[in-house]
């Protein structure tokens, strides 16, 4: 099997962008699974980036977009991180969230999860859980399950 040139990296890298977006890490990685060379994988990367049709901005704006709501700030975070996004990118992108109550956001991420009030103190470690495996923090968690502020004597 041959090795893929300059020419097919570009064609590939154009049908895999035709049907979303993909951060540079993503990308590469796919294009280097398929055996292209990486000096042709950089090439083609860096045209793409020129020619506008490969933006981690662009890739980071719409992963927060989609995300928030349903996710904390850290899992968003982490999910950049994770996808291989430039540092700037990630960090303007997470700036969008900045005037967001995550309070709010987890309290009704909750009502819709779960339909009633926890029975228990099980149902309310498990509720606390979710929101924490989400990206919100424990105090965020803790208060948007029990609805009051959580105390320094309420920690165990």
């Amino acid at each position: 099997m041959r090795r893929p040139g300059a020419t097919d990296v570009r064609a590939a890298a154009l049908r895999l962008l035709a049907r979303r977006e993909y951060a540079r890490a993503e990308l590469e990685l796919r294009l280097a699974r398929r055996g292209a060379e990486p000096a042709d994988i950089a090439r083609v990367l860096d045209s793409l980036e020129r020619d506008g049709y490969l933006s981690d901005a662009r890739y980071a704006q719409m992963l927060v977009t989609h995300k928030a709501g349903r996710y904390g700030k850290r899992a968003i975070a982490h999910a950049l991180r994770e996808r291989g996004v430039a540092a700037d990118a990630a960090r303007e992108a997470l700036d969008a969230l900045r005037g967001t109550d995550e309070l709010s956001e987890a309290r009704a991420l909750v009502a819709r999860r779960f339909a009633a009030a926890p029975r228990d103190e099980r149902e309310r470690a498990r509720r606390i859980r979710f929101l924490i495996a989400r990206g919100y923090g424990v105090a965020v968690a803790r208060e948007a399950v029990s609805g009051t502020r959580s105390s320094t004597s309420d920690a165990g």
